[in-house]
């Protein structure tokens, strides 16, 4: 809508809002008997307009007809929004009944979406307080990104506050603030960039042809509009492409993506787009409604009421990881064996039929390097795969949202809010899509603060290593708890670290936090399952190409250069094997790192796992097989583990995983904490910094382990 300078004396305001809010009421009440009736160019729907002179302004007020919605399903709503757009009033005056607050507001971010410069009425303040609903303003028009007025309409309460409102919009001096746009998940955002992208390559063109959209409808608005009302099959904005040049590349488009949403959701975009409004507007009324009324509950209702309850909320969200992890460890187990059997059989069957004396080297590279090396990567896949089949349902249900939710509380005493721990659960998947999910973020503060503690979540990456480590250590009974509680100790370090970050570099207030509370739904397996393989495949496709490549890199530094023979003399198998590593470029390196890892309870061997591990997490699984299988037939997961077992004890299996888990980031994330903050220092910062920590806290527990006699045995 078009700002006006402090000096305009004239001022148009379209009122709208839903039937029965109110509207009428309050239209009388601003214009008095100064009214006159008409109807609209080509419709016999009916419009009133009114003159009220305040001061030095003359303000037009225009009474569209009631809607609920600005979507072109019924003449009123195709008036409503076409005088909006097309007449472009200095102000929107949305009318919104108080004690049907989130019924009203559907509406309102339908407004919000065509960036309408807005003044919300809460109209019936009076019924509000009968029904005991009280309501945060402030944070209302924070959040909606307009000032909200309280009103009586039936006894004219309110009415000058509301006239001051409108003329402070409308002359540019209500100062707006940066309230949150209204995200309709990865899977919609996704195709609304690809259907925006063709409208905004031509728009310039378009412009100076006119020729391309009709009527101004979308000329007048924003591509993103466009887009979501194309998605929606809005017949309107449809015809408005009718002779555009641009029809055949967008109409395609919006097809595909159209038909890519319904095989992924089994329902047609425009009911997933009003479910992510309603969440949203669910998300506001729970954030800004301080007491709500005893009424009817539908089932999203009911659900929520234990769900995101302040007390059960969070145990239950506790439960439910829990439960994942558990999953992981048992159902896992026995896919995972099968791969192991099978990569230890592949790797005794090349043993048996290539011969030490043929080519040596190659046969080690093969046995050690690869089969060794990724192979023992590939045999996590299972439990890969149930992790990312646990979060998939999470998230497609609805419920990752009301975890976001539940943790708002703890994130406003970071000083951030629940909407940073969004990027954060995608961190339990992999760091890199986390740190890009931060852009959701509305101000730099919390942006930044998100991405640098965000690697402490436990990515996906990390989880060989604890499938590694665990069975090695510990009873069948306790796996699950103790991968729970590295999980655990992620999330409260990257919390301590937040406010540590929010309490020096990055001071300031938290912007407003609306959270958007989809209905809960059944994911349909078709959607389960694509999420699911898009996820493994990045695994797959890890392990087939870096992991490959390091493995045969480690490989190398762990054979080369060869020990001479005649310092070999008179050794054991072992003890030349060892002999042969320490001479290495592993060994030398290892023995160097050696006097600073040592307080931590590791040896060389683990220093240059941790070293390998930089270009991907995984890799340090790899290494510790090249390391413990040179010489040997095999070198795999269950052969390791016993070697493990062999040579460490429990309190130094779980300083690994403490090290690893809150230690530098992989090579993806410092590059991709680079180009989303657009410096090589922050990126430095956040893997010095995580590094630093990650090794005092493994000093500590290694040595208050050894103090206290735990987990020596």
């Amino acid at each position: 809508m078009n700002t006006q300078s402090h000096l305009k004396q004239t001022i148009t305001v379209a009122v709208t809002g839903n039937p029965n809010s109110g509207k009428t009421t309050i239209f009388n009440c601003l214009t008095g008997a100064n009214q006159k009736v008409g109807n609209y160019g080509g419709v016999t729907v009916e419009t009133k307009e009114g003159i009220l002179q305040h001061g030095q302004y003359t303000i037009r007020f225009v009474d569209l007809p009631g809607t609920y919605s600005l979507t072109a399903y019924s003449i009123e709503e195709i008036v409503a929004r076409n005088f909006i757009i097309r007449e472009q009033p200095d102000v929107v005056l949305n009318v919104v009944d108080g004690s049907n607050l989130e019924r009203n507001l559907y509406l309102t971010t339908q407004l919000k979406e065509l960036g309408a410069a807005m003044v919300i009425d809460l109209n019936m303040a009076d019924e509000m307080k009968k029904k005991g609903v009280d309501v945060d303003l402030a944070l209302l028009s924070q959040d909606l990104g307009a000032p909200v007025v309280p009103t009586v309409g039936t006894r004219k309460r309110g009415i000058r506050q509301l006239i001051e409102a409108v003329i402070e919009v409308a002359t540019g001096k209500w100062d707006r603030p940066q309230s949150p746009p209204i995200h309709y998940g990865r899977e919609i955002e996704t195709e609304l960039e690809k259907i925006t992208h063709p409208i905004i390559e031509r728009r310039d063109a378009l412009q100076n042809s006119r020729a391309g959209l009709d009527n101004s409808l979308c000329m007048a608005t924003s591509p993103h509009w466009v887009a979501i009302k194309l998605l929606e099959n809005d017949k309107e904005v449809l015809r408005s492409l009718h002779d555009s040049r641009t029809r055949r590349a967008v109409s395609e488009q919006v097809e595909r993506s159209r038909k890519r949403l319904t095989e992924m959701f089994g329902e047609d975009p425009e009911t997933i787009i009003a479910e992510q409004r309603y969440g949203y507007v669910r998300g506001v009324s729970l954030a800004v409604i301080r007491q709500t009324p005893q009424s009817r509950m539908n089932l999203t209702d009911k659900f929520d009421k234990v769900l995101t309850n302040r007390v059960l909320g969070l145990p239950i969200f506790a439960v439910l990881m829990y439960l994942t992890f558990w999953l992981v460890f048992t159902v896992g187990e026995a896919p995972m064996g099968w791969i192991e059997s099978a990569i230890e059989g592949l790797a005794d069957l090349i043993g048996r039929h290539w011969s030490d004396a043929y080519v040596p080297a190659l046969r080690s590279l093969v046995i050690d390097g690869i089969i060794g090396g990724v192979g023992g990567v590939l045999v996590f896949v299972p439990n890969i795969v149930l992790l990312f089949a646990a979060i998939t349902l999470l998230e497609d249900t609805g419920y990752m949202s009301r975890a976001a939710f539940i943790m708002d509380r703890l994130m406003k005493w970071v000083g951030l809010h629940g909407k940073s721990f969004i990027p954060m659960l995608t961190g339990f998947g992999c760091s890199v899509p986390g740190i890009m999910g931060t852009r959701i973020l509305d101000n730099r503060r919390d942006r930044f603060t998100t991405l640098l503690v965000l690697p402490l979540m436990s990515c996906g990456a990390r989880l060989p290593i604890y499938m590694l480590i665990i069975p090695a250590f510990f009873a069948p009974d306790r796996q699950a708890m103790v991968m729970y509680s590295l999980y655990i100790i992620g999330i409260v370090v990257a919390v301590i670290c937040a406010k540590l970050l929010r309490s020096t570099i990055f001071r300031g207030s938290p912007s407003p936090f609306v959270m958007e509370l989809p209905p809960y739904r059944i994911p349909t397996l078709r959607a389960v399952l694509i999420h699911i393989w898009q996820r493994t495949w990045l695994y797959l496709r890890k392990a087939g190409t870096i992991i490959l490549a390091f493995s045969v890199i480690m490989w190398a530094l762990a054979v080369f250069p060869q020990v001479p023979a005649e310092q070999l003399e008179g050794l054991s198998g072992e003890q030349a094997q060892e002999a042969a590593l320490r001479y290495s470029f592993t060994g030398r390196l290892g023995r160097c790192l050696a006097p600073v890892i040592k307080p931590m309870g590791f040896d060389w061997k683990i220093g240059t796992a941790l070293v390998g591990a930089f270009p991907a997490k995984e890799l340090f699984v790899a290494q510790m097989g090249i390391v413990y299988s040179l010489g040997e037939a095999d070198g795999q997961s269950p052969a390791l583990r016993d070697t493990l077992k062999k040579h460490y004890n429990p309190l130094i299996g779980f300083c690994i995983m403490l090290f690893c888990l809150l230690s530098t980031p992989c090579m993806a994330t410092v590059a991709i904490t680079r180009r989303e903050t657009g410096s090589w220092l922050w990126a430095l910062f956040q893997f010095g910094g995580l590094t630093l920590i990650a090794y005092v806290l493994t000093v500590i527990v290694y040595q208050t382990g050894i103090l206290l006699n735990i987990g020596l045995g």
